[in-house]
């Protein structure tokens, strides 16, 4: 395995971490069950997009992607301040759009310096992530 694709692997890993983190953050302050279906079902795409990018490092035989105390605590807090006052299902809504925006932007970026020496597999799962993403953007629209 490449450094690139490894790249790759990482920022898939770093991103679905995160999503999942922020979504479960998020969770407990969802009344509407529509969207606490929706968010689960996300959450449980994330968990699959994340395990295949770890088994990918994994059989690469190298190092996974270690979160930062630091930036969990930041997520945490962040997430805390923007429902402190609204909790409203659109507003929750469009705080997991921001936070999907965000991943799409940063793994375009990982996908932008890499993908020339990458091999296929890891920009297919790139892309997945990134499919995925915009399709969850597009669910949580109506909730806005």
């Amino acid at each position: 395995m490449n450094k690139q694709e490894i790249n790759i692997y990482r920022e898939i890993q770093r991103n679905t971490e995160m999503a999942m983190k922020a979504l479960d953050a998020v969770t407990d302050k969802i009344y509407d069950d529509r969207l606490a279906a929706t968010v689960a079902e996300q959450e449980l795409q994330y968990s699959r997009l994340h395990d295949r990018a770890v088994q990918k490092l994994v059989e690469g035989k190298t190092q996974i992607y270690r979160t930062n105390a630091i930036e969990n605590m930041m997520l945490k807090m962040g997430i805390g301040y923007n429902t402190l006052l609204n909790t409203g299902t659109g507003h929750i809504a469009e705080m997991i759009i921001k936070g999907s925006n965000n991943g799409v932007l940063e793994m375009e970026k990982v996908l932008a310096h890499n993908e020339e020496m990458a091999d296929t597999s890891s920009r297919a799962l790139a892309k997945e992530l990134i499919a995925m993403e915009n399709s969850n953007i597009k669910t949580l629209k109506e909730y806005l």
